[in-house]
């Protein structure tokens, strides 16, 4: 198996198929993507090429490097292992308190209390000291219902 290289600073413009051509005169190229915001479908500007041995992948970095394509130069690099990343909710945002955002006018969002309740977004549910400080699911900003 060949290594992954990581080609930033690409223009715009470019896309799979010009990503390759580049690379394919430097050898053998398994795979070539455009990385694309998944909203837009807009070229983000870089893009990931695995070529098919690590001579070539060390021949392509060593040539392609600070090379222009386009009018813009390249960096091309070998590629990093991609870090694993949390998936799903949590508390956190801005002016959260500790059971997962919101109390009184933040952005939180996520997080339950100790009964399990949602803490709701923008707003989140609110403490009140005339209970014991425990969170009230009866108000708190947008996303508690849903």
């Amino acid at each position: 198996m060949g290594k992954r290289l990581y080609v930033g600073s690409l223009p715009f413009d470019t896309n799979d198929a010009q990503l390759q051509e580049v690379f394919a005169a430097l050898g053998q190229v398994v795979t070539a993507k455009v990385i694309t915001d998944k909203f837009s479908g807009k070229s983000k500007g870089f893009g990931f090429v695995e070529m098919g041995t690590d001579a070539e992948a060390q021949a392509a970095i060593q040539k392609l490097n600070g090379s222009t394509l386009g009018s813009r130069q390249i960096v091309v690099n070998e590629a990093r292992p991609m870090e694993d990343r949390p998936r799903g909710g949590g508390g956190g945002g801005f002016g959260g308190n500790r059971s997962g955002g919101g109390g009184r006018g933040g952005f939180g969002g996520g997080g339950r209390d100790r009964e399990g309740n949602n803490g709701g977004g923008f707003g989140g549910g609110r403490r009140d000291s005339r209970d014991g400080g425990r969170k009230r699911t009866d108000g708190g900003g947008f996303g508690n219902r849903w």
